[in-house]
């Protein structure tokens, strides 16, 4: 009886829809930030879901990861890992990992990708 009990549970995790942004996009979707707070952005920064809770991406300097496991509308960055290599867009780079860990609402619009910190701070990216 335990056994099945547990295969049954197993089984019906294994159906509930994934609610984060994950589920809500291609794992090969490659977002790229356009504005920061309403500045354009150069150069390119990427952004992906490459797997449930997992988010990824490009960074000016270094590649970079993260876990996201809240539930559409939210969104919340756990720590951020990155490579080590340093460039002259360094400072940018940083800018950029401290708006993305202060990011709390992400919303997809087609080929647009918005995320907000529920104040006046908002990433936009076009899907590549």
């Amino acid at each position: 009886m335990f056994r099945f009990t547990l295969l049954l549970a197993l089984s019906l995790t294994a159906c509930l829809k994934d609610e984060t942004i994950s589920g809500q996009t291609d794992p090969t979707d490659v977002w790229v930030l356009q504005t920061l707070n309403g500045a354009p952005v150069s150069p390119r920064i990427t952004l992906t879901f490459p797997e449930q809770g997992e988010i990824a991406g490009d960074a000016p300097c270094n590649r970079y990861f993260a876990t996201q496991t809240a539930p559409l509308p939210w969104f919340e960055a756990g720590p951020i890992g990155a490579t080590d290599r340093a460039c002259p867009e360094f400072p940018l780079e940083a800018q950029y990992f401290e708006a993305l860990a202060a990011m709390t609402l992400i919303e997809v619009q087609s080929t647009t990708l918005l995320l907000r910190d529920g104040a006046s701070g908002e990433m936009v990216f076009d899907k590549e």
